[in-house]
């Protein structure tokens, strides 16, 4: 992966310059990326797949790739929307990759797990005008604000590359999500985020608490919110995501 330049050489031929940059980032992927969870190589699918670009041979995990030049934009645009909520249960809901290129060259790399990805991150667009060549089709962004920070893992940021031990240990110290019901995971990713809002990685039960009405509004069937909230902060300590440290003071790892 030293070599974060594009090869400008595959697109000699081409002319429309989403289709020059859709071949140059895929092709750069393919060559210098690997899988976050086994370290193998990851290959293009040889068919223009609606819900993934790449996979590993290895375990078979699918990948997507959404590429932006200069910097990534808090929402990123995606396929149809009602198959991209149907699809997010599956085994096969694919990871996340997101670059950012300048000057024909990789500046940051993203991973974002499936695991990270729920309901709340997807955003309904409206539906496409009658006089659109596919009238009435409905898209989705995903909003990148709603997923915790330990969800983007950096491959590479402003340029400079991580180690592959670094980022397949930042991968496994997320799978405990995966195991998840839909519904929980939820919460655990909502108490995540208030936990990347704090000033400090050492912080307060009370601290936490101040984001009662945060979470009573994206969960108002909910009248126990506290105990939720404890609740979360127990299960992010057994998963080795959080240390507590007695009289309600926890540590983010």
């Amino acid at each position: 992966m030293s070599d974060l330049n594009f090869d400008l050489s595959l697109v000699s031929k081409y002319h429309a310059a989403s289709q020059k940059i859709r071949i140059l980032t895929e092709n750069w992927l393919e060559i210098h990326s690997y899988c976050p969870c086994c370290g193998n190589s990851i290959v293009h699918y040889e068919n223009n797949r609606p819900v993934a670009d790449f996979y590993c041979k290895e375990c078979q995990e699918d990948f997507k790739l959404k590429s932006k030049q200069n910097r990534l934009s808090s929402k990123i645009i995606d396929g149809a929307y009602q198959t991209m909520i149907e699809r997010l249960p599956s085994a096969r809901n694919p990871n996340f990759f997101f670059m950012v290129y300048q000057d024909y060259s990789v500046k940051d790399l993203i991973l974002i797990p499936k695991h990270f990805f729920t309901e709340d991150i997807i955003e309904k667009r409206k539906p496409l005008s009658p006089k659109a060549h596919r009238a009435g089709w409905i898209g989705c962004n995903i909003i990148l604000k709603q997923i915790p920070e330990s969800g983007k893992i950096y491959y590479i940021k402003d340029r400079k590359i991580s180690s592959p031990e670094l980022v397949l240990e930042q991968y496994k110290k997320t799978l405990f999500l995966s195991n998840q019901k839909s519904l929980m995971r939820g919460w655990t990713l909502d108490v995540m985020l208030c936990i990347d809002k704090l000033a400090s990685n050492i912080f307060k039960l009370e601290d936490i608490y101040k984001f009662e009405a945060v979470l009573q509004a994206k969960h108002p069937e909910n009248h126990f919110i506290k105990d939720k909230i404890r609740q979360q902060l127990q299960y992010l300590r057994d998963k080795g995501y959080l240390v507590f440290n007695g009289r309600g003071i926890y540590k983010r790892i």
